[in-house]
């Protein structure tokens, strides 16, 4: 049934790319079926300019069946946990351990106690207990993601900044794609990343805040011992971006950086789709490895969930995560 539903929505894509000189598209074959809750679907949608348009309409499970994620906060100084990209003095990329969190402890933010039990708190629940905690949310295996991203891209007039917690896209492998997560210095809190650079939302699904599939090239160039279990290819098609654009590892499909990127790291070049070229992003070589802002125009209302709280909900929650 899948295999069916995606051969009509990509012949609906084409059907409309025919008509467009735009050498970019969605193709909904490429998406992973272990996160999808029906077939993919072209549907009528709004662009956020107020146009008509064609979306492909996901809908996708809390986190991908064969999906193995974590670890996130370390239940003692003693353990070594997931990573955070730290924004204040020292600034850097961390493993969650010890040296990290007694660096922060000298700096007045306490997320262990005497025993060096580490101070860790559901989001989902409410307000940490703690003035300084390490987050992680529970997952929740009813949830479901409902993704419209344009089939075709359309350039905007301005680029969109992707500030935190901003909507960046959707992974081949169905996890939805955020930039930065909040900052200790504006919350007190630490909401953990996996080393794969996921977490889970206080509504109970899992997300991407970096480009999984090339982290570890991040790792390399800071000099993290971590790694993550998803295979890594610096020029593997990551996903699409919210405006309908692929996005990239750090290179290009014949494996150099590109030079030419613009300031949202996309360019015109060859890719797998398209060896004649077409507009994509790349992975920036630090964390998190994203595209600054997308160029393209989204899709109104764009990325729901049946979530009770958290991004996506009909409920607000008491902090952004």
């Amino acid at each position: 049934m899948f295999k069916r539903a995606s051969l009509l929505a990509s012949t609906i894509v084409a059907a409309a790319l025919s008509a467009s000189i735009v050498h970019a598209e969605v193709d909904v074959s490429l998406f992973g079926k272990d996160a999808l809750v029906k077939d993919p679907a072209v549907v009528d949608c709004t662009l956020t300019t107020g146009e008509a348009a064609k979306c492909v309409s996901l809908v996708v499970k809390y986190k991908p069946d064969n999906l193995a994620i974590g670890p996130f906060c370390p239940a003692t100084l003693d353990e070594t946990g997931g990573i955070w990209n730290w924004d204040g003095d020292k600034p850097g990329l961390y493993r969650l351990n010890r040296a990290f969190f007694e660096m922060l402890n000298a700096m007045g933010y306490k997320f262990f106690d005497a025993d060096s039990k580490v101070h860790i708190s559901d989001p989902g629940a409410g307000r940490p207990a703690y003035d300084n905690a390490c987050l992680r949310a529970t997952d929740n295996i009813s949830v479901q993601m409902t993704i419209l991203v344009p089939a075709i891209p359309v350039k905007a007039a301005t680029a969109t900044d992707l500030g935190t917690v901003a909507k960046v896209g959707v992974a081949l492998d169905g996890v939805p794609i955020f930039a930065d997560a909040p900052s200790v210095l504006q919350t007190g809190h630490l909401p953990a990343l996996d080393t794969c650079g996921g977490h889970i939302d206080p509504g109970g699904w899992y997300h991407w805040h970096g480009t999984a599939t090339d982290i570890d090239a991040v790792y390399k160039q800071s000099k993290v011992d971590a790694t993550c279990g998803l295979a890594q290819s610096a020029n593997a098609h990551f996903g699409y971006a919210f405006d309908g654009y692929a996005m990239y590892g750090s290179a290009d499909a014949d494996g150099k950086t590109p030079a030419d990127l613009d300031s949202c790291h996309g360019h015109v070049g060859p890719t797998a789709s398209h060896p004649e070229g077409e507009y994509h992003y790349h992975a920036t070589a630090d964390f998190p490895n994203l595209p600054k802002c997308l160029t393209g125009v989204q899709a109104e209302d764009n990325f729901k969930t049946t979530a009770k709280t958290g991004i996506g909900a009909a409920k607000s929650w008491w902090w952004p995560f």
